[in-house]
């Protein structure tokens, strides 16, 4: 409803006499100060000033004026230095309160494609992994919400010399002996020795532990409760010649050269990308590299009718970006249709003690580990709740706790207050009614909070990120407590006001049921 809002308002000041002929800029919307007493607040007065040319307080003044004709605005005042507060009838956000849409009215026809986690199958997934898995399930469930059209895909990098690797290191486990010390020294390593069949040949010992391996990925991810559209092997590219023809389509553009016996790509040559030097696709012994079999993978992305890339990245892959800028452009697409996401680095905190890992050593949680410990709601809630360029710590103690302390908790326990109050109502035959009016102000509160979901839901995909839908959430859970602690709801003298309460009740929990599953947290009904 706040779209329709904006749109009446820049309506409304775009017909005024006072501003007519003039190229206006739009009409941003946004939660006005606590301190002002009003819901909505605009800055247009301001930006309006360049056109204009006037003073932004005289500019706010006229158009407070003129605002406080729109439907749905009960008031409209200006504030120094050019801000416009708005005041809402109560109507319209009672209105907003039963407006259940989610999508927009005008989608986007890209057909988006977000490949995250993608990690090498030769051992389990660690905690970083966890942070990109909810990073990128996360977007893809709000992207599908808002009527865009997002599939999820998992990269497994099974060619190459990984699996001889593997195979070296499982079988100095099999004999009781340490890997090679270029090979893989984690205690799994231990585990799939015992799990390994007793006939299995030594030439068969790394494609057997990839296997299986890739199965346990399968597996963590199930339990981390991400569900991709497919998983995409590197061999399924090299079985089908899509490496050669990534190549062929490289040299044919003008990105691919031969020097000192093998093949590179002129990445340098894309001056956008600013690549710091050219890369080798083919070694001098005739076999591709990794970079060679990633173009490959994002040309077949595009082969597939995909026009926009999402790739979810750790926090070691800055110089991938460039290089891989460079290739989208020279397989012939805009370099905006490759969107990398970097997340950084996440610390996990044992009882006031950083947790040390090292993965080359072999030591690390395991991202079920972590699962098992602190649960999956614990984990995505965490993982979602920062940024991807923040490093985040992990307070592992924090997400157990059964308290406020621990936000997802926080966010959850309203939940299951509310069914609370549900099954308390209708033990009393009493059932969610019309919204009455004037509203108070913890009512007030709580309503424009729900007008914010779907703009909130907005700003998760303009910043790639689901950190303001987690923010949003304790918001909102902070927001149900001051009005449960302020206003009775279930009150027998007075059952028209229990009706209106229970209402509100119910939106709040669905917006944070609805929330919290595009985090992939649960919304329990009783804790």
């Amino acid at each position: 409803m706040l779209e329709q809002l904006k749109k009446d308002i820049e309506l409304k000041l775009s017909s005024a006499e006072a501003f007519a002929g003039a190229a206006l800029p739009p009409v941003e919307l946004s939660p006005a100060p606590e301190h002002t007493g009003a819901d909505l607040s605009l800055n247009w007065a301001m930006a309006a000033a360049k056109v204009l040319r006037k003073n932004p307080l005289e500019i706010a003044k006229q158009a407070a004026v003129l605002l406080r004709e729109v439907n749905a605005i009960a008031d409209a005042t200006a504030a120094a230095p050019g801000f416009i507060n708005v005041q809402l009838e109560d109507k319209f956000l009672t209105a907003a309160a039963l407006d259940r849409r989610i999508k927009s009215s005008q989608l986007s026809k890209h057909k988006i494609l977000i490949e995250f986690v993608s990690a090498n199958p030769t051992g389990p997934l660690h905690v970083a992994s966890g942070r990109g898995a909810a990073l990128g399930d996360s977007l893809v469930r709000i992207h599908r919400a808002l009527g865009h059209s997002c599939d999820s895909e998992y990269y497994v990098n099974d060619a190459g010399n990984q699996a001889q690797l593997l195979a070296a290191s499982l079988k100095a486990r099999i004999e009781g002996k340490e890997p090679p010390e270029n090979g893989y020294h984690g205690a799994y390593l231990i585990d799939m020795a015992h799990k390994a069949p007793k006939d299995l040949k030594e030439e068969d010992y790394g494609r057997w532990a990839m296997e299986y391996l890739i199965q346990t990925q399968e597996e963590d991810m199930q339990a981390f409760r991400v569900q991709f559209t497919r998983w995409f092997r590197e061999s399924e590219l090299h079985k089908a010649g899509a490496v050669q023809s990534a190549l062929e389509e490289l040299e044919k553009n003008g990105y691919a050269y031969k020097k000192d016996d093998a093949v590179w790509f002129g990445s340098t040559k894309d001056e956008e990308a600013k690549d710091d030097k050219d890369r080798v696709l083919v070694r001098t012994d005739g076999r591709p590299t990794y970079f060679l079999a990633d173009i490959a993978y994002h040309k077949n992305k595009f082969d597939r009718g995909y026009d926009t890339l999402v790739d979810i990245l750790g926090a070691d892959h800055h110089g991938y970006v460039p290089r891989m800028k460079a290739a989208v452009h020279a397989l012939g697409h805009e370099e905006s249709a490759f969107v990398p996401i970097i997340h950084q680095l996440v610390h996990l905190l044992d009882n006031g003690e950083q947790v040390k890992m090292s993965k080359r050593a072999g030591k690390f949680i395991t991202l079920r580990e972590l699962t098992d410990e602190v649960g999956a709601d614990a984990c995505r809630f965490f993982f979602a709740s920062r940024t991807p360029n923040a490093q985040m710590t992990f307070d592992i103690e924090l997400a157990k706790k059964q308290s406020n302390e621990n936000p997802v908790f926080y966010v959850q326990y309203v939940h299951a207050r509310i069914h609370s109050i549900f099954a308390a109502a209708a033990e009393k035959g009493v059932e969610p009614g019309d919204i009455l009016t004037p509203l108070a102000p913890q009512e007030r509160a709580l309503l424009m909070k729900l007008v914010w979901f779907k703009p909130v839901l907005h700003n998760c995909l303009r910043d790639m990120s689901p950190h303001h839908l987690t923010t949003y959430l304790m918001e909102l859970a902070g927001l149900f407590h001051s009005f449960y602690d302020t206003c009775r709801v279930l009150d027998e003298a007075n059952l028209p006001l229990t009706r209106s309460r229970l209402l509100i009740c119910q939106r709040v929990a669905e917006r944070i049921k609805k929330g919290l599953e595009f985090l992939g947290v649960s919304a329990p009904e009783k804790m």
